[in-house]
């Protein structure tokens, strides 16, 4: 009991951030996706990122998706990192509703990166208060976003409930038009699930490194090994940040010296470990891994010098200042983790690795966490020299304001209702009547039946498939032509290239369907005259 006690007491404030981190997280997860009455509640700022994780999901809970590929692009093997719900999809299928299945991996996810911003910037800088401080400004964005908030909505007595009433993010660039880009308020997190765990997991790595004890070889080599198997496995749950912490730990390797076989036999085993993963992704052909030399991330093309400082500086606001500030009054050591984790801003700024050079943003997203504590530091530095108190408070104000500003959009978010089993007799249908292996020519891009019911789709919406480095053009063309063909071989066969089970028309505006084609042809297996949602069985009309 007195051990216990003791531990209590040595541990209390990282206690009290834990619990306070998980019920942050419970609130923020299910305030954007819950379950009711047989329809799933989804945030209408959520609505198109679930409109792709949740067909991955079920893909694992009501299909048949191993080897795994990607269910809204049926055939090659999958290109993007699909642990994190792969293991929701586990549990679904072991019982759990979707929605706890999601957010309980959600919740502990986001918990954990609070726990190891505290834990991590307290290392460095033997300090609480840096910690405390380190997390306030992961949860609020330090942008000046505020200016065009105030410029959208002049300061006047109405100011306070305008911000708390918001329901729109103030900039959401580069998809508004806005210098400030949208990836730095906590809509990310609540939209990309598997992303707060990826960078706890990979903050934990690089912490355990820190904690090493010199006198302890043969632990520290055990523990690398431990390591190298976290580290490679992480691959297949988020690649961009398992290649940010192989970068990171390569730059480590380089500043610490008496760290290098440690930090060497985890990047080996790590390596051994990703091999197999990453040559099954190449297996399909191109993949989303791919390199290009872009400069200036979301600066506008052409940009020069300047301008590229001054998008730099609306997006990290006074961070731009204090993160250097806290560079230079910080220790060796720590000049040397900041100097490894800047190799991310550097990477995200000269090159670019997926069709999209938005997704860039997580590079940012994670030097952001980790410059921000050296902002912490820098005001703590300021605040111990009394005179400089009052600027403190108000250059920490300025730090969190437009984060706070961000944070209403959330909380004031409405949901869309989508319905699911058993209330959605068409999801039903295909999950009782098809195999799980099942794979269906779809006429619907978003939230099609037949993903919903864990079953593959010839193609989703375009986007998710192209951002990952797929074909979609030739395979849109290909739907399109096939939907509306008269041509019954050349129809087979593409069934029988693409191993298609069943066609399911469902009301479209966007592709002109030969139905009378599919009535003559095929059997009709299901019909709702409700949804006018059709399936025809491919197998019969298209025999071998």
């Amino acid at each position: 009991m007195k051990n216990l006690k003791r531990l209590l007491k040595k541990y209390d404030v990282e206690l009290i951030i834990f619990f306070l981190a998980l019920a942050f997280s419970t609130w923020l997860m299910f305030s954007t996706f819950s379950y009711q009455n047989g329809e799933m509640q989804i945030a209408s700022k959520a609505w198109s990122d679930f409109a792709s994780h949740i067909p991955l999901i079920r893909s694992f809970s009501f299909g048949d998706n191993f080897p795994p590929e990607y269910p809204l692009f049926s055939g090659p093997p999958i290109r993007y990192h699909f642990l994190f719900y792969a293991l929701v999809g586990l549990l679904e299928k072991g019982g759990l509703r979707i929605d706890f299945a999601l957010n309980i991996l959600s919740i502990l996810g986001f918990s954990l990166l609070i726990l190891m911003i505290y834990l991590f910037s307290k290392e460095i800088f033997k300090s609480k208060a840096v910690g405390i401080l380190s997390i306030i400004f992961f949860l609020f964005n330090g942008s000046l976003g505020f200016i065009k908030f105030f410029s959208a909505f002049p300061l006047s007595k109405n100011s306070l409930f305008e911000i708390i009433s918001n329901n729109k993010f103030i900039s959401f660039g580069p998809y508004d038009g806005s210098i400030i880009s949208a990836f730095w308020n906590l809509n990310i997190y609540t939209n990309q699930r598997h992303l707060a765990l990826s960078y706890g997991l990979s903050l934990l790595l690089i912490y355990l490194f820190l904690k090493y004890k010199e006198d302890e070889k043969k632990e520290n080599i055990k523990k690398s090994v431990f390591i190298g198997i976290v580290l490679g496995f992480s691959f297949i749950l988020n690649m961009s940040v398992f290649l940010m912490t192989v970068v990171i730990l390569f730059s480590m390797f380089l500043f610490f010296g008496k760290k290098r076989i440690y930090i060497f036999t985890a990047l080996i085993i790590g390596g051994l470990i990703t091999l197999p993963q990453y040559l099954y992704i190449q297996s399909g052909g191109n993949s989303s891994f791919q390199i290009f030399l872009y400069f200036g991330y979301l600066v506008s093309r052409g940009s020069n010098f300047f301008e590229f400082i001054n998008y730099w500086f609306q997006n990290l606001g006074l961070h731009f200042f204090l993160i250097p500030l806290g560079f230079f009054i910080a220790s060796k050591n720590n000049k040397k983790i900041l100097i490894s984790f800047f190799s991310l801003f550097l990477i995200g700024n000269l090159f670019q690795f997926s069709p999209e050079i938005a997704a860039n943003h997580k590079f940012f997203n994670y030097f952001i966490i980790i410059g921000s504590m050296f902002s912490a530091y820098a005001l703590y530095f300021l605040w111990k020299k009394i005179v400089f108190r009052p600027l403190v408070l108000i250059l920490f104000f300025l730090l969190i304001f437009s984060g706070i500003i961000d944070f209403f959009p959330i909380k004031n978010d409405t949901k869309i209702a989508l319905s699911d089993y058993p209330v959605n007799k068409d999801i039903v249908w295909i999950m009782q009547n098809t195999k799980p292996n099942s794979v269906f020519l779809n006429t619907q891009y978003l939230y099609d039946n037949a993903s919903l019911a864990g079953r593959k789709i010839f193609l989703g919406w375009p986007y998710f498939a192209w951002s990952q480095g797929y074909d979609t053009n030739s395979r849109d063309e290909l739907r399109k032509t096939m939907l509306n063909t008269k041509d019954l071989n050349y129809f087979c066969k593409n069934v029988r290239q693409n191993n298609l089970s069943y066609a399911e028309l469902s009301p479209t505006e966007d592709i002109t369907v030969n139905k009378d084609f599919f009535e003559k042809k095929f059997i009709s297996v299901y019909k709702n005259s409700q949804t006018d949602v059709s399936i025809y069985s491919l197998s019969v009309g298209c025999k071998k």
